[in-house]
Parts: structure tokens; sequence; C-alpha cells
């Protein structure tokens, strides 16, 4: 999941951007918004995002100095201009700071899409070789298989609580085998491990807010108990809840 910081200046647009896309279907995730670069900086500095998608022309700060600024701190965000401003001297400076993209207003949604895959994949490639821990989660919200989107609507309904994948099989009017090889087929996981992937990936924003003891986390992302929220962040992570909020600790001190 990349966290996504937002910088733009005038309001309705940032605000469209912020509430119209399915950031979690590019797999990603708002994590702080801002209206010129001098503000997007303290946010950045606070919210560590991989990733900034800015426009270019504002006020106080326009997106090249906060990108300057951005780049002389050594801070790893990956850059992309947003800009109804189709001029060649802004992509040329965009190159020179080594930005990812720079896309036009009004964004299009599959360039934007292809913009974070980029940044993904090459997220993807320094980590080891475990890879991404989530991937089946993110297969099924780029299937088009509609017993797979309707699974996930119901996991993002009710993953506080009890669910069974031979309910929703009924609710669909299909058995459970048929609807498990679906999943299988679309996502490599079984309904219980795509449930469980929904829930840790809730769980991990709840840790990085450091808001909740870990046992509080596990209660409200449906785990139920500190041991099987455990069991699954160990299966998937390699690591415990508590030494994942110590490293975020530890980051936050840094």
């Amino acid at each position: 999941m990349l966290n996504l910081v937002i910088v733009e200046d005038e309001e309705i647009i940032r605000r469209g951007l912020v509430c119209t896309i399915d950031w979690l279907k590019m797999g990603a995730k708002v994590v702080g918004e801002a209206a010129n670069g001098k503000e997007a900086l303290e946010v950045i500095a606070a919210t560590k995002p991989d990733v900034v998608l800015t426009d270019i022309k504002m006020p106080v700060m326009d997106g090249i100095a906060m990108t300057e600024a951005l780049k002389a701190a050594d801070n790893p965000a990956k850059i992309i201009y947003l800009t109804s401003y189709a001029d060649f001297s802004y992509a040329q400076r965009a190159l020179q700071l080594d930005v990812t993209d720079y896309l036009l207003k009004p964004v299009n949604e599959t360039d934007l899409t292809n913009a974070l895959a980029k940044i993904d994949g090459h997220r993807e490639v320094k980590k080891s070789e475990e890879l991404s821990w989530d991937e089946g989660l993110r297969a099924a919200y780029h299937t088009g298989n509609p017993y797979v989107q309707k699974v996930l609507k119901r996991i993002e309904e009710g993953f506080q609580g009890r669910l069974s994948g031979e309910a929703i099989a009924e609710e669909l009017g299909v058995s459970f085998s048929y609807l498990s090889r679906k999943l299988k087929e679309e996502t490599g996981l079984t309904f219980g491990g795509l449930l469980t992937q929904y829930r840790l990936q809730q769980a991990i924003e709840m840790l990085q807010a450091g808001t909740w003891r870990v046992y509080e986390v596990a209660e409200q992302t449906g785990f139920g108990d500190y041991k099987n929220f455990t069991q699954a962040f160990k299966k998937y992570l390699h690591t415990t809840p508590k030494a994942f909020m110590q490293e975020i600790t530890v980051g936050i001190k840094l």
C-alpha cells in the first residue's frame, strides 16, 4: 500500500482528488493534503508518504521549489507532477529533478494508475524475497470478476465481525466450492486468506496511527484476540504487531 500526499492550491480540485478517486483500488491511501508547497513540507515530514502528487503552479511555494527542498533533505518520496500547464520548460525541469511522472489536468485515472504502479513496482523490487504480503488482495481489487468484487464488498462492509464464505456464496446464489474456485483463480487465495489480508491491511493503518493498543486493533479488525492477530501478522509480514509498532516509534523519533 502506497501512502500518498496530495498538494493542490485549488480546494475543489484537491477535495475531488482526495474523495472521488478509488485510491485503494490503485493500491494507495491518502495520508495527507496541503494547499501549497510550504504547507506540504510540514505534512510530508509528519506523514512520511511514499508518493507526493503535486500541482506545479501554487502560491507561497510552487511544486518545483517544494521538490527541490525534498531532494535537498534526501527525502525518498516519489514525486508526480499534476498541472494544467502543458509547458515544456516544466517537463524539462521535472526530468532534471528525477520526478516519476508529469500528468496534465484533468487527471486521467489510467495514467495515474500506471504512474503509481511504476512506483510500487520499483518498491517491490527493493523488498526482500517475500515480495508483497498483500499480493492476493491487490489482485482481487484489479480483477473484473463480479463474484470476487462482491466478496470484496462484503468483506469491506463486515470485516470487523464474523463472516462466512458459505453464507456469502448463498447470498450470491452459487455454491461455496464454485465461489472458492473463482477466488483462487483470480487471487490465489481462499476466502479466509482474502479476509485475513484485508483485516491486516486495516490493522496496519490503525497501528501506524499510533492511537490504539495492539489488543484493541485485534478486536476492531475482526481478529478477536491477540493470539490470532499475532499468528496472522507473523504469517504474512514475518514480524509481530508489537515489533511493527516499535519500528514505527523508532522511525518517528528519527
